[in-house]
């Protein structure tokens, strides 16, 4: 794998006790002494504040760049407008299968970042040549709970004010923020882009103002609660986004974007499989590459599950014929067991 690239509050994280681990060549905290759980809950009831600094930030800036993400990616950026975010799919032009999902920050005319996923930077670099990648020059922090706001507002009332998918770049004691109303935990916040010199000084400030650490373990959890598809789990080789129900990140209006001919060869044909939603009785967590059962016979294998702290149950997502919709009672096998599983309608929580 060759050596970890780490974030620059990797000291940060090291100083708090936090645990780290390889996520997509980068050394990052899946947790803190407090633990997954707790950090869960402070999110969905108060505030958390997480270290996304392994999430790629490619710069494009010139005339060029609207008509370059436009062909690249399968959104509509006429959709938005400067000081706007929007989520995105890269597509591979022989399937459509999600190379990757991003979000696209624009935030002025002729300059966007667009944020791509850890291990798919390189990809997403190559489709958009004319990017700059800034990861080495920044830190990327998402403050989200239902709290946020009212917390970053004591050290920033300007970022705090950064609506749900807006952008802005503000300054904070002599810094230029970029502030977007974004994030993957199913609540409300901001995800901040700061650059070295400040990044120690605002997670400081931010953890002073009330905002618990929380690493990769609840954000995932989170996640997966909102029903928010997972990279290399509900998004992939092989899944398009009519596959994950997301056919609303697709700009059919556009005359050309990488893989439009294929998506549209794979919607005249049909769906095979949909992602779908899965619940259990009790708190024994159904796990990724188990197998769903219908009338005894293997029909498919959960992408991700894990036990959701807030309902208190285990709940699962799997790609399932599109015939079996939310209602309908299948079974996981658990080692062995098998276990009731209602299909649900996503999100979970939220």
């Amino acid at each position: 794998m060759g050596e970890l690239k780490k974030s620059l509050l990797d000291a940060q994280h090291r100083a708090a006790g936090a645990r780290m681990v390889p996520f997509g060549g980068w050394d990052m905290p899946v947790s803190y002494p407090t633990g997954t759980l707790a950090e869960h809950l402070a999110c969905r009831n108060q505030a958390a504040l997480f270290d996304v600094s392994h999430l790629g930030s490619l710069e494009l800036i010139g005339p060029k760049a609207f008509d370059q993400l436009q062909h690249a990616l399968s959104n509509d950026l006429r959709r938005i407008a400067p000081g706007k975010a929007q989520y995105t799919h890269l597509l591979d032009s022989r399937d459509a299968s999600v190379v990757d999902d991003i979000i696209v920050w624009w935030i002025e005319p002729e300059r966007f970042w667009v944020l791509p996923n850890a291990a798919n930077a390189a990809g997403v670099t190559a489709a958009l040549s004319q990017s700059v990648d800034r990861r080495p020059e920044r830190a990327l922090l998402a403050v989200q709970g239902p709290e946020a706001k009212q917390r970053l507002a004591t050290v920033s009332a300007e970022a705090a004010q950064v609506g749900r998918f807006r952008v802005k770049e503000i300054a904070w004691q002599g810094h230029q923020l970029l502030v977007a109303g974004t994030g993957y935990t199913g609540e409300q916040g901001v995800e901040i882009a700061v650059p070295q010199a400040a990044a120690e000084s605002l997670w400081a400030a931010l953890v002073e103002a009330g905002c618990d650490p929380a690493g990769l373990g609840a954000r995932d959890t989170l996640r997966l609660e909102a029903g928010l598809p997972l990279h290399g789990h509900e998004l992939g080789p092989g899944i398009t986004p009519l596959d994950a129900g997301l056919g609303w990140v697709v700009g059919w209006d556009k005359e050309a974007f990488i893989g439009r001919e294929a998506l549209l060869a794979a919607q005249e044909s049909g769906l095979e499989k949909r992602l779908r939603g899965l619940t259990v009785e009790g708190r024994r967590p159904p796990r990724e590459g188990q197998t769903v059962l219908k009338d005894g016979e293997a029909i498919a294998t959960l992408t991700s599950g894990n036990f959701s702290p807030i309902l208190g149950h285990g709940i699962a997502l799997a790609f399932l014929g599109p015939h079996l919709l939310p209602g309908v009672t299948v079974a996981i096998d658990q080692r062995g067991t098998e276990v009731p599983a209602q299909i649900v309608k996503l999100p979970f929580v939220g």
